[in-house]
């Protein structure tokens, strides 16, 4: 099993690495034609939406970061 500083160094790693290409993927998403002929409403909500979505993919990831070995466990 990883030492929790080394499972938070792979995940800073795959995190900088998913939100770059997020970060295009969502630049090109927005720059659609969907959404640029969108009333003003449709493309705020569209923004806020790729704003915000990102996080979701990384909450496993993060909650895996976080988890304690248990061989820290100080009950032991």
């Amino acid at each position: 099993m990883l030492q929790m500083r080394a499972r938070k160094l792979i995940g800073a790693v795959v995190i900088i690495v998913f939100v770059i290409i997020y970060a295009l993927l969502a630049m090109a998403l927005a720059q659609a034609r969907l959404i640029q002929e969108a009333n003003g409403l449709v493309q705020g909500l569209a923004y806020a939406l790729l704003g915000m979505i990102w996080i979701l993919p990384l909450m496993p990831l993060i909650s895996w970061m976080e988890r304690k070995n248990p061989s820290d466990d100080p009950s032991r």
